[in-house]
């Protein structure tokens, strides 16, 4: 599996929420990186060489070329990226732990749940209504929760964009694939919006869609 020493950063990545979360991290932060893009429909990620990188088989994974150091699972990506350059952390210990709560409320809650629902909606070989009753109303309910949070700060940690919010973006904004209905949560939909017209928001969801290898300047 090639890695590209001439970039600092080498991302491994496919067109999915996960590996969207890296890819708007490294456009907000300016980041230059060489992204390699792997069809999971080959089954290129279960190979021995991607599997000595990320040795569950799935994307994101990143390189730091510079560090020589390897990390898998788009939670410690994010939160390894952050604390290296520092583009979203906070000066407060108070902030940084809300946003490291509302970073883990996305990965052990949000993903899961709705990645199911996206399963059983088009993945499934059969229709199983229990399944997709079940994992729509647990995304609603976490869309509730993310509601009443929004109704007091305008992100999810507080007063500031964060990772959290980049992480729970990428999930959220497939809502239409998942027919989930909106019309409920009016600080969703206005903070989906704010995101989504965030120039390297619109850049990084414009690359990580392109299937193929290419060196990002970022």
């Amino acid at each position: 599996m090639k890695k590209s020493p001439d970039k600092k950063l080498t991302f491994y990545t496919s067109n999915t929420p996960n590996g969207l979360k890296i890819s708007i991290f490294l456009h907000e932060a300016q980041l230059a990186h060489s992204k390699i893009y792997l069809d999971l429909s080959t089954g290129v990620q279960r190979s021995p060489d991607y599997l000595a990188i990320n040795p569950n088989g799935k994307i994101p994974a990143i390189i730091d070329n510079e560090e020589d150091i390897t990390v898998f699972e788009s939670g410690a990506i994010l939160t390894y990226l952050d604390d290296k350059y520092k583009v979203f952390k906070s000066a407060s210990m108070k902030e940084n732990l809300s946003i490291q709560q509302w970073l883990n409320f996305q990965i052990a809650g949000v993903g899961p749940m709705m990645g199911q629902l996206w399963w059983f909606l088009h993945g499934s070989k059969t229709q199983n209504f229990e399944a997709i009753t079940r994992y729509t109303n647990e995304s609603l309910r976490l869309l509730g929760v993310i509601e009443r949070q929004l109704t007091i700060t305008p992100y999810l940690a507080g007063n500031h964009y964060s990772i959290a919010d980049i992480a729970t973006f990428s999930w959220l904004r497939t809502w239409e694939e998942l027919n989930l209905d909106l019309t409920t949560f009016p600080y969703v939909i206005e903070w989906l919006d704010k995101i989504n017209q965030r120039p390297a928001v619109k850049k990084a969801i414009l690359a990580n869609s392109q299937p193929q290898n290419e060196e990002i300047l970022a």
